[in-house]
């Protein structure tokens, strides 16, 4: 978007926060960047010019504006509605890969050369994976400073920098303040200090946001002992790479409040990066709503609850295995199912408000599993055990840089794995926004109940009109149903 140059200056001038992590906005005389609805007063238009990332924008020698903080800008929607090497690259890139495993690390998971990859990203966002990452690191620093107690040390490495003096450098290029004034500034806010140890964050999202089918699909199919509803919040517990972490998401009117306490501060990119996934907080609920309004069936449930977005999974795994559990059982059966599994194989964690007590197991700890000891249909037994198999042994992959269609090819060669169970994962644990559900029963009744074609085939071929967001109608088609994923838990 940030080449046409029209459209940009209108968002500008109307300070359109719909636009916000599409295009930055770089000032030619102050040599500074903002958001699209920074709330200053627009500068002129001979001196605006427009970048796509906010990489781009530093390596041009911008800082980032200190009243829009455009470095807290949601994310471009584009990254989680494409599967294409760009795309699957900035989702690596913002789970922190490039700072754990570098260039090489990054290009070897895309199945690309490094100078490729870089020249992709160049292309389209006019800056490499190492600006791309330093930018992100960035932006991690300023949240330890800023919520933390910290040593600028400790938050050096932690934010991934191979030096404090590289942190410093690349702090006060940025934001155009020394580390310590950064925390100063933080520090006469009236806000209180946050509990030692638990760092407290606001996640942005574009407007609108309905939390009741999100946090209430999240809330009723909650793995005890992993996952629970809270004094209003979702709380559970992740698997990092340095250790674990356990966050805590309540909605709010204009963010998502976020609670992380981690082991391992170094894991602070990844655990953002994982909640921002959980939620789909970088989509954009304007144009998917505008296309799915069009059907004149769709309409009425769209205008009556806006801005619902698709619950997904902070592990492609852990919800794969969920999804076999789940299989021709009610919700309760399969939470039952599931809890069984993470009492016997999770890895437990001590919750300092109780509630929470394991990881979900890896596929690893999985493997060893005794299938008779399984309350399940011998066939469902071989369905889960082969599946296990081929995540350890790296034949089937499922995370946020998969390539959608050769997930789907690869799923579906498994015993016991319908359409249905390919396309439930394909849309909350690969993020596809145009994943389907045409034999879902939910989606049946609500399609005979507003007139919609009740058939799988003739229902498929009606909803080609609302590709690519068929995910995001088949959250509007399942709150037809008085279900309690459609619910906020009182």
């Amino acid at each position: 978007m940030y080449t046409d140059t029209e459209r940009c200056v209108r968002a500008v001038q109307s300070k359109d926060a719909r636009f916000d992590g599409w295009f930055f906005t770089a000032v030619l005389t102050t040599r500074i960047y903002c958001r699209p609805s920074c709330p200053v007063v627009p500068p002129k238009v001979e001196n605006m010019t427009f970048y796509p990332s906010a990489a781009a924008c530093q390596q041009a020698g911008f800082r980032a504006c200190k009243r829009c903080r455009p470095d807290t800008s949601p994310g471009s929607p584009e990254w989680n509605a494409r599967a294409d090497s760009v795309a699957r690259a900035m989702r690596l890139i913002g789970d922190g890969v490039v700072d754990r495993e570098g260039v090489p690390g990054l290009a070897a998971r895309l199945g690309y050369s490094a100078r490729q990859i870089e020249r992709q990203l160049l292309a389209e966002l006019g800056a490499g994976p190492l600006a791309l990452a330093r930018a992100q690191r960035a932006q991690t620093a300023r949240l330890l400073i800023e919520t933390t107690e910290l040593p600028m040390a400790d938050v050096a490495f932690a934010a991934g920098f191979s030096s404090v003096r590289t942190f410093n450098d690349t702090v006060r290029e940025v934001f155009a303040l020394a580390p310590s004034e950064l925390r100063t500034r933080a520090a006469r806010s009236a806000k209180p200090r946050a509990t030692p140890g638990v760092i407290t964050l606001r996640l942005p999202y574009r407007a609108p946001l309905n939390p009741s089918n999100l946090f209430g699909h999240l809330a009723a199919t909650a793995v005890p002992g992993v996952e629970e509803w809270r004094d209003g919040a979702y709380r559970r517990t992740l698997a990092l790479p340095y250790g674990h972490g356990i966050v805590a998401l309540t909605p709010r009117p204009d963010h998502i409040a976020c609670r992380l306490s981690l082991t391992d501060p170094r894991d602070l990119t990844l655990a953002i990066s994982r909640c921002r996934w959980l939620l789909d907080l970088d989509a954009d609920p304007v144009a998917v709503d505008d296309q799915l309004r069009a059907d004149p069936l769709l309409a009425p449930l769209v205008d009556k609850a806006p801005g619902r977005r698709v619950p997904r999974t902070v592990d492609g795994a852990e919800f794969a295995v969920r999804a076999v559990l789940g299989q021709q059982v009610s919700t309760a059966a399969a939470r039952t199912h599931a809890a069984r599994l993470v009492t016997a194989h999770g890895v437990p964690v001590d919750d300092p408000e109780g509630g929470l007590t394991h990881l979900f197991p890896t596929p690893e700890a999985l493997a060893g599993l005794d299938p008779e000891q399984l309350a399940l249909p011998r066939s469902r037994r071989t369905t889960l055990t082969t599946l296990v198999g081929a995540l350890v042994d790296g034949s089937l992959q499922l995370g946020t840089d998969t390539d959608w269609e050769k997930s789907r090819a690869e799923l579906i060669t498994l015993p016991g794995f319908g359409p249905w169970t390919v396309e439930v994962i394909a849309m909350r644990a690969l993020g596809d926004p145009d994943a389907f559900l045409p034999t879902d029963l939910g989606i049946r009744r609500a399609a005979e109940e507003l007139g919609l074609p009740s058939t799988p085939a003739a229902l498929t071929a009606r909803a080609a009109a609302w590709r690519p967001w068929r995910a995001y109608a088949v959250q509007y088609l399942w709150t037809v149903d008085d279900h309690p994923i459609n619910h906020l838990p009182v």
